[in-house]
């Protein structure tokens, strides 16, 4: 009954567990909150800017902010964050180098509605797509 139990328990830990779609991080995200490493909260109700993240299938990509305007287009200033994808563990990460700095990021959550990620300092930014501001 016993050995039963356990594998029953195992089975539903297994079937609840989080898969996380890579191709969900392509498009447009708009920040929505910053958590620091001490657990203050800053909301973004707004933002002038958003990011567009690219990923190939060598599991590569990119991340640039844009800035978009009223007539539906974006402006960009041309500098491209480069990433790479790699699992470690049960935690995927993204790692980015730029001729100024190289970080990493772990994905907490990433579906179509969300990507939350935690950068190195502890520090969890959670993004929304970017919905464009319609004005009819």
């Amino acid at each position: 009954m016993r050995l039963f139990f356990s594998i029953l328990l195992g089975t539903l830990l297994f079937s609840c567990s989080n898969t996380i779609d890579i191709q969900d991080l392509n498009g447009y995200w708009e920040i929505q909150e910053v958590t620091l490493a001490n657990g203050t909260k800053k909301a973004y109700n707004f933002s002038n800017m958003v990011d567009f993240i690219a990923v190939k299938k060598d599991s590569s990509g990119i991340r640039k902010k844009m800035k978009p305007n009223l007539t539906g287009s974006y402006e960009t200033s041309n500098i491209e964050e480069a990433f790479f994808i790699k699992q470690d563990g049960h935690d995927i990460k993204l790692y980015y180098k730029t001729p100024y700095s190289s970080w990493e990021e772990t994905i907490l959550e990433l579906n179509k509605t969300q990507l939350k990620v935690v950068n190195q300092d502890g520090i969890v930014y959670t993004y929304k797509p970017y919905e464009p501001i319609n004005i009819d």
